[in-house]
Parts: structure tokens; C-alpha cells; sequence
């Protein structure tokens, strides 16, 4: 039977590394996918002269976010507007744009808990406690989301993350076929993310490996700067049979559940029938 997945993320092209094949195999099964992004991407980084005269930064990411969601087959996407944070947290905003990780939760879980309820939602995507490396908007969708989640009574809330292990790994071997660019710092994938043993759903989108490539390439703008190709670039890089092995999984830990049970391969398991 249909059910709704609501993906929560804090900046556009979040949506492609994180959730992407859950998303797209999630619609290809059927399902109603929503998507939810916190911030307009403003504060990201683009190549000097990438943009046209007169372009603005955040329209040309948001253009970039509704191809990568046409890719990944979401019936909706909306965005709370907030300015990005930045990595450091430092970012100065506007009393009309205010830096996603300093609103007050409440505020924001309310937006995000009514649209929950309007679409009643049975499942709902946000991220790990410490926001998978660390970024202060990752780390407010963890927040926001399991309160939006609580007022909206969402029966699932499902924290996506990358397997610790696997991903340390991947990120090894990839660095053994192509020069990561300068501000790319691989010893910190050993420290960021989840351990195996608390990921309580690992979702095979291999099938899905092409749309979910897709959505990634919709992100022009943040392949490059003006120091070179960026981490997205070189993932786009990657031969479709490695890429397909680097991200042809997505992981969950399951709020409520506990670590230690069977590892689930679908995000709708053991929910009730509508």
C-alpha cells in the first residue's frame, strides 16, 4: 500500500547525497515523496563567472534543487527559506533571513509539523544527532525534525547517516583514483556519521543509482570553485560500476528503536496499513 515520506534537509543537494535512492525507489514503489529543505543554499560556494550577469546564487540553486527532485520522482518540495549558516555557524543574516541554526527550534519544527500533518506523513527523514559531520544546519534538521515529528505525530522518524565504516573505506578507496581537492580532509569520515551496530535500516537503491547520479549533476554549481573541482565533481567522476558500489546504499537509525535487532532494508517495514 501507498504511503508518504517526507525528506527533511537543511541546504539543496543534501536531498541527492543522503536520500536520494530511498527517495527515487521510494516513488518508483509508488509512494507519495515530499521533499522539505530548510535553507536556499545562498551561503554556498560557485566558481567566479559560473553565474550569468544578474543571476542571484539562491534562485540558481533552487532552480538546481527542483531538477534534482524531478529526478528522484517527489510529488513536492518546499523550502522554509532560511539563510545558511555556514560551516563555522558564523554567517550573518537579516531579520527576513535569519541563519537556519540560530531560529528557535520550536519555530521551525511548527512549519515543519504542519506540513507534516497536511500530508500526513508516515515517515519522516532527518539526520544524526551530531549532523554527519558536523555542519551547524545538519545539526538543527536533527533537532527540528524530532520535535516537528513529535507535534505532528508522525509514526516514524528515521535519522539518515552514513555507515562509519563503510563510508571511511569508500573514501579511502576513491582517494586511490583521484586527487581529493585541497580543503577535503578524508581522516575526518572516521569520526563522523554512525557505527555499524546503532544503523537500524540499510536501504539497497542500487537500481536507483542513475537517478539518484542525476539529481547529484542537477547541482552544477557547487561541483566547482575557484580552487578547483569540489567533492560533488569528483563523486560524478566516479565509473558507474563504482559509483553504483560507493552509493548504491543509504542508511537510517530508526528514533525509539533500539540498536541490536534486525537491520531493515525498507523504510515503510512494520508500519500499520492506512
Amino acid at each position: 500500500m501507498p504511503y508518504t515520506l517526507v525528506a527533511f534537509h537543511a541546504h539543496p543537494d543534501d536531498e541527492a547525497l543522503l536520500t536520494g535512492g530511498t527517495m527515487a525507489r521510494a516513488s518508483a514503489e509508488g509512494h507519495r515523496v515530499v521533499l522539505v529543505v530548510a535553507t536556499d543554499g545562498a551561503g554556498g560556494l560557485v566558481s567566479s563567472g559560473f553565474l550569468a550577469a544578474g543571476e542571484d546564487l539562491a534562485a540558481r540553486r533552487l532552480a538546481e534543487l527542483r531538477r534534482s527532485a524531478t529526478a528522484l520522482g517527489c510529488a513536492r518540495v518546499e523550502v522554509l527559506g532560511y539563510a545558511d549558516s555556514g560551516l563555522a555557524g558564523d554567517a550573518e543574516g537579516t531579520a527576513e533571513r535569519r541563519p537556519f541554526a540560530t531560529v528557535d527550534v520550536d519555530e521551525a519544527a511548527g512549519r515543519l509539523a504542519a506540513l507534516l500533518k497536511e500530508e500526513q506523513a508516515d515517515v519522516l527523514t532527518g539526520y544524526d544527532p551530531q549532523g554527519g559531520y558536523g555542519h551547524p544546519d545538519h545539526v538543527q534538521v536533527h533537532h527540528v525534525a524530532a520535535r516537528a515529528a513529535d507535534l505532528a505525530g508522525t509514526p516514524r522518524l528515521l535519522e539518515a547517516t552514513v555507515e562509519r565504516e563503510r563510508l571511511a573505506g569508500a573514501v579511502r578507496a576513491v582517494g586511490r583514483v583521484y586527487r581529493y581537492p585541497p580543503e577535503f580532509d578524508p581522516t575526518a569520515y572516521e569520526r563522523a556519521y554512525t557505527p555499524r551496530a546503532e544503523i537500524t535500516h540499510r536501504v539497497d537503491v542500487r537500481r536507483y543509482a542513475v537517478r539518484k547520479r542525476t539529481a547529484m549533476a542537477a547541482h552544477a554549481s557547487q561541483a566547482t570553485a575557484d580552487a578547483g573541482d569540489r567533492t560533488l565533481a569528483a563523486f560524478l567522476r566516479l565509473p558507474i560500476p563504482l559509483y553504483r558500489k560507493v552509493f548504491g546504499t543509504e542508511w537510517y537509525v530508526e528514533t525509539g528503536r533500539r540498536p541490536g535487532g534486525p537491520v531493515l532494508g525498507d523504510v515503510f517495514a512494520g508500519l500499520p496499513e492506512r
